[in-house]
């Protein structure tokens, strides 16, 4: 039974180390590279190793972390249930980014909006709390104390809101730049711009004070006859007709256009993508080669027209599993430190590559399964284990017996009617009965062809024997019903010993496990 014991154990610690550490190794390890360390594995490439990767920057592109809080579920604010999901919730970030982002030793780090769930309606207390927690989930202490990695940021909608939320409360902007900066600016990595526009303000109404700011920052990117590749970046997608094929890596409907505005003021409180008039005039003004977008949850990608050539977009996925996606997932960008006189095309300045983080959600599942299989196996298990030392005695005992009596009858084994023999019950630990023949000393009888039986002076006919073998049948028959009281009380000890191994069993697994699940939280959620 012990050793039952210890391969449960070992299970266990295996599936937990591979639940709550292993699989966020695997994107780093097995599953993801850089996008141009896989350009230099094609058959095609001649440049060594060391030279081609000298020649880009690397970029991590990460989507919609939205931190949990009162706003996000059905759940009382403070309540024990809201703190759990938020702790596991924070937890799953935490992990993608240290365990499988981080890893890969990025230049940059670009988010790419709603960094919290319901950052405009949060007072101020409630707003540093949860940015709090972004920040510690993300590591962004120790990331901009380091001159490593750069960290930029893109408003989303769950930041700031839309038009219909600025003009009734323009400090949710405010608080958003003081901490963040501009909605609207412009960076360089490499040899490549990116332009990071604030899209929520995009519709809003023309004579508003931030949407008008947004389509002048615009309007002087147009001015720029620069010919740098850029990536535009903008938190909501830009417009595609319905229906669009989101290539090979959604996992969930296509979302189409939607768009919802405030009936007395027209101005927008929802959209999923940008309007067509506004996309097609970031298109023409901005020249993208490239664009990212989030906001959608799920993976998108799709290409659009214009009168530079076709664009592709990707609409990343969000990084957690709360959102709605099974499949949580982050970019990986290699950008040219070339000129474009040296590449074949602007496109070729920009190389991606989609990661995907464990499934977390399969991972929870997989516990409760395992947990079932333990119960099962532990209480069908036999009791004294699965062996054949019991068969296997009791067929070395046949083989004896065969050979005994080959030897000492004669070569011939002849029925004996006459044998008396006794037979005493055993119960084994399982609650069986078994009958074990005894032979014991008969008295000898003498027969007849008249079926006279005689012993000295006394004859026993045959009538009187009929009465001695009805008596006998009697007393059986009383006496069976003994071992049905003793098999009931077998059972119910058999009963009680199976709870009492599991019991005994799940607290030696769990005394194990507990602690090494307890040891991977902290791990992982203590500061770095």
């Amino acid at each position: 039974m012990w050793n039952l014991t210890v391969v449960l154990c070992l299970i266990w610690a295996a599936t937990i180390l591979y639940g709550e550490m292993f699989a966020f190794w695997v994107p780093s390890s097995l599953t993801c590279s850089w996008p141009h360390d896989l350009h230099h594995q094609s058959p095609s490439s001649s440049i060594s190793g060391a030279e081609f990767s000298s020649d880009y920057m690397k970029v991590a592109v990460l989507a919609d972390p939205q931190v949990m809080d009162r706003t996000s579920l059905h759940l009382a604010p403070k309540s024990l249930a809201l703190e759990i999901v938020q702790f596991y919730t924070d937890l799953f970030m935490r992990r993608a980014i240290l365990e499988s982002v981080l890893p890969f030793q990025p230049d940059v780090i670009l988010f790419l909006g709603d960094y919290l769930d319901g950052g405009p309606i949060l007072s101020d207390e409630e707003w540093q709390e949860s940015l709090s927690r972004f920040k510690h989930i993300f590591n962004l202490n120790m990331l901009e104390r380091s001159a490593k990695t750069q960290v930029y940021y893109l408003p989303g909608n769950h930041d700031i809101g839309y038009s219909a939320i600025h003009s009734r409360m323009p400090e949710v902007i405010k608080r958003y730049e003081r901490e963040f900066g501009s909605r609207n600016y412009q960076f360089s990595v490499g040899k490549v711009d990116f332009i990071a526009i604030d899209a929520q303000t995009l519709d809003g109404p023309s004579q508003g004070n931030f949407t008008a700011a947004t389509w002048d920052f615009v309007k002087n990117i147009a001015k720029d006859v620069s010919l740098t590749p850029r990536v535009l970046l903008t938190h909501i997608p830009l417009y595609r007709p319905d229906w669009t094929s989101c290539g090979p890596h959604r996992s969930s409907p296509v979302i189409n256009q939607w768009v919802s505005r405030d009936a007395e003021t027209e101005e927008i409180l929802y959209q999923n993508y940008v309007t067509q008039k506004s996309s097609n005039s970031l298109l023409e003004m901005v020249k993208p080669v490239l664009i990212l977008s989030g906001h959608d949850h799920d993976q998108c990608t799709v290409s659009h027209s214009s009168k530079h050539g076709q664009v592709a977009e990707h609409t990343l996925g969000t990084i957690s599993w709360q959102q709605g996606n099974l499949y949580p997932s982050f970019m990986l960008l290699s950008v040219s430190n070339q000129a474009l006189d040296d590449l074949s095309s602007k496109e070729d300045a920009i190389l991606t590559h989609l990661c995907f983080l464990p499934m977390q959600t399969h991972i929870y599942i997989w516990y409760i399964c395992q947990f079932v299989l333990t119960l099962l196996v532990l209480l069908l298990w036999p009791t004294n284990g699965i062996g054949f030392s019991h068969h296997l005695g009791g067929i070395v005992g046949y083989i004896r017996s065969l050979i005994s009596c080959s030897i000492f009858g004669d070569g011939t084994k002849e029925k004996n009617e006459d044998e008396n023999c006794e037979y005493e019950m055993i119960w084994d630990a399982e609650g069986s009965m078994h009958l074990i023949k005894k032979t014991s000393k008969a008295p000898t009888k003498l027969s007849n062809d008249k079926g006279v039986v005689e012993r000295g002076n006394a004859v026993i006919r045959s009538a009187a024997k009929k009465q001695i073998s009805q008596e006998t049948d009697v007393s059986v028959s009383v006496d069976v019903n003994v071992p049905l009281i003793r098999t009931n009380k077998s059972k119910a000890k058999m009963v009680i010993r199976r709870l009492v191994r599991i019991v005994r069993t799940l607290t030696v697994v769990a005394a194990v496990n507990v602690p090494l699940y307890m040891m991977l939280l902290f791990k992982d959620w203590i500061d770095k």
